[in-house]
């Protein structure tokens, strides 16, 4: 039953992709008796042992567009780039961006839940952007963020429901940075909105408005499009379009430089200043 149960599964049936995929069944049947044939009589399985795989002859070999993709690519060079010591990264994708560095930088990466497993160049601990304390004042000159204030205060990944949470995210950010430091920072961008409880989506000044406040100053915009496509603009523009604010869901990349020898302002402060 388990194997039966294993060779259905591999059929890949969605209701997306049941028709085309019903359609090549006829070939890898026709396929196995081949190969089963060519094996000669000392080498048999019965069919239902086996691992279909029907959508791979047609499939495309990947997708080198989104989010994801262009976002930890982008930043992953910028970082290779500068050089730094020592990165530090808080939540971003460790099977994707964090992996990228990790192959030329040690990584030093927070997230609020548990990371199981070890990996060379990679050093992980428990940290909470809602717990400033929880991360470490002025660690780093090199910081990463990506995909991730976006969801603090939604109770997406258990934590406290925070209409403004994504705000003392980023002011914990700024706070384990040294002066001078850089953050690298990617959100949704586009027709500013929550979508509850999975993430909210910013119109790109309202993230640089909130950093100007916390002594994150813009040095380098770029984006990805609606359609999955990057625009990198001559390193050093910190120019927005406006087209992007009439994006559906498109990604912000961000690089702030933090500037000043003050602390970070203080709760108050922030929830004061004249932010959307």
């Amino acid at each position: 039953m388990k194997t039966l149960r294993r060779f259905f599964n591999a059929l890949q049936l969605t209701p997306q992709n049941s028709g085309r995929a019903l359609v090549r069944l006829p070939t890898y049947v026709a396929t196995y008796f081949k190969f089963k044939k060519l094996l000669g009589v000392s080498q048999q399985w019965p069919l239902y042992a086996n691992y279909p795989c029907l959508l791979d002859r047609t499939n495309d070999g990947g997708v080198a567009s989104g989010h994801y993709f262009h976002q930890d690519l982008l930043v992953a060079q910028r970082i290779f780039e500068r050089s730094p010591k020592v990165h530090f990264d808080v939540g971003s994708r460790i099977d994707g961006f964090v992996a990228h560095v990790a192959t030329f930088r040690s990584v030093v990466y927070f997230d609020i839940r548990r990371v199981t497993g070890k990996a060379r160049n990679m050093v992980f601990r428990l940290g909470n952007l809602l717990e400033a304390e929880s991360l470490p004042a002025r660690s780093c000159d090199s910081l990463s963020c990506l995909h991730v204030i976006e969801h603090v205060g939604l109770g997406r990944y258990g934590d406290p429901l925070l209409p403004d949470g994504w705000r003392l995210a980023l002011r914990s950010l700024a706070q384990m940075l040294q002066p001078g430091g850089k953050l690298y920072l990617s959100v949704p961008i586009g027709k500013q909105q929550i979508k509850f409880n999975a993430h909210r989506i910013f119109a790109p000044r309202t993230v640089v408005d909130a950093a100007r406040v916390l002594g994150l100053i813009l040095e380098h915009f770029s984006w990805v499009d609606d359609r999955g496509a990057l625009h990198d603009p001559t390193f050093g523009s910190i120019e927005i379009p406006a087209a992007v604010d009439d994006l559906d869901e498109g990604c912000g990349i961000f690089e702030f430089q933090r500037v000043g020898e003050g602390a970070v302002v203080s709760l108050v402060e922030l929830n004061s200043s004249q932010m959307p």
